[in-house]
């Protein structure tokens, strides 16, 4: 994967979402080029399921990145989000020299060799030139005190650990954090970064959404195409069901309103995720 540059315009950070099939509208097209621009994390907030851990993906993606994916929960601390030490190493390390020189080594052992590199770490350590993609998916589930470690990571881009000192970025990761809003984010959290509230789409944007989900499902082999009746039908369908977001398991319960043969039907639930996948990638 060769990391290219990122875009240089509004015009082009539009197209360059649309080349993964990501439906923006301007607002939030001009927050990304903003983000890649002033190398500032870009703090997306919206209700589940409007796309904004998509957004992570297709900068990825389409810039050649690598993504990092730090995935927030309850009890969250700097051993899953950052790094630990590898307690185990350390102590074998320690008898083996005991056994061969009889010394110490306290120092040695607090070197890279013996270190666990989280997402965090694994992100701020990326190469200069393709730097990676830093994910921080649903900050809001995390408790609050995770934030407080967070500021110098997004201050700075920096980590400091006590026994080897500050690991600073070479170049600054491209970070991303979402928030469902199940709370409030400190506002220390949102001054570091560009914030923009993903809302559910417009009538337009949707329909689009629906219709290259669709196209690329009657690219596949199948007796009978979906036609514009059923497409339409499936979509009455997705929104009695209050489908927000295209899965497979919701896709695999009304493949019956899209499809009409069961060997079609049987067809697509084998190849479902390989769908989902390139529906993206297009």
């Amino acid at each position: 994967m060769t990391a290219i540059a990122p875009p240089t315009s509004i015009d082009a950070t539009v197209k360059l979402l649309d080349s993964a099939n990501y439906v923006a509208d301007r607002a939030l097209a001009t927050s990304v080029f903003l983000m890649l621009k002033m190398q500032r994390p870009l703090f997306l907030e919206g209700d589940a399921g409007v796309g904004k851990t998509e957004i992570a993906k297709v900068l990825a993606s389409t810039l050649g990145r690598e993504l990092i994916r730090l995935q927030c929960y309850e009890g969250l601390d700097i051993a899953q989000a950052a790094y630990e030490w590898n307690v185990q190493r350390q102590l074998l390390a320690i008898k083996a020299s005991e056994r061969t020189t009889g010394g110490h080594i306290e120092t040695a052992i607090y070197s890279d060799e013996f270190l666990i590199k989280r997402p965090l770490l694994q992100a701020l350590q990326g190469k200069a030139g393709a730097a990676p993609v830093l994910l921080i998916d649903e900050l809001d589930r995390a408790d609050e005190p995770f934030e407080a470690f967070l500021l110098e990571v997004l201050s700075d881009f920096q980590l400091t650990i006590p026994e080897l000192g500050t690991i600073t970025a070479t170049e600054p990761p491209l970070v991303v954090i979402t928030s469902n809003r199940t709370r409030e984010i400190h506002d220390a959290i949102k001054r570091r970064c560009l914030y923009y509230w993903v809302d559910y789409p417009n009538a337009a944007r949707e329909l689009e959404i629906v219709r290259r989900k669709v196209q690329r499902v009657r690219k596949e082999d199948m007796f009978k195409l979906p036609g514009i009746a059923e497409t339409i039908d499936w979509t009455r369908a997705l929104t009695a069901l209050d489908v927000i977001e295209l899965s497979k398991e919701n896709i695999n319960d009304t493949l019956g309103v899209l499809l009409k043969y069961q060997d079609d039907i049987h067809a697509l639930r084998t190849r479902m995720q390989t769908v989902l996948d390139e529906s993206k990638s297009q």
